[in-house]
């Protein structure tokens, strides 16, 4: 699940790993969510999270409204970092322009391994169990699509993007 709305967001500006709060239409993205998360099936066991602000408040919520626990954050599910560029608005930029603004950004593959580490580091962590893992966007969009060998697509604030498990595929210990 990616977490709810920021300012940052509203305002198209790169978030990477500034720490910005949610903001109240990001509150409520999480209540929402949380709510169509409850008739789930099977439910949720617990929430974990990156340990950035936005993704944290996104899970107490989420944690709270389904009375579940709010489990360990793991660093390599922050998002990708964008270097000093962190804060530049991409509202309305050419392509060529954005593109710009991402030869100072975490590379790709770097984000991908971070993400599947991680959520091979939940799996060791609780298995067997049905876990809500809230991160980012950037982070969900490359390491899902990988996972799935497709393109990656935007992730909506307060998006839940299921996930096999099996997809991420736990190696076993030689």
């Amino acid at each position: 699940m990616r977490h709810g709305q920021t300012d940052w967001n509203q305002a198209a500006r790169l978030q990477g790993r500034a720490d910005i709060p949610l903001n109240e239409v990001g509150r409520e993205q999480a209540l929402e969510a949380a709510r169509l998360l409850r008739d789930a099936d099977p439910g949720w066991d617990l929430v974990v999270t990156s340990p950035l602000g936005r993704a944290r408040e996104t899970g107490r919520i989420v944690a709270e409204e389904l009375g579940i626990e709010l489990g360990p954050a793991y660093e390599d599910l922050v998002e990708r970092s964008f270097g000093a560029n962190e804060g530049q608005s991409v509202a309305g930029i050419s392509l060529e322009d954005y593109e710009r603004l991402l030869t100072v950004a975490e590379p790709e593959d770097e984000v991908v391994a971070r993400g599947v580490g991680g959520l091979r580091e939940v799996q060791r962590e609780f298995p067997g169990r049905n876990v809500l893992v809230v991160a980012h966007g950037t982070l969900i969009r490359f390491t899902v699509a990988f996972l799935h060998g497709t393109e990656p697509r935007r992730v909506r604030n307060a998006e839940v993007v299921p996930l096999d498990e099996a997809l991420v595929g736990v190696p076993s210990h030689s």
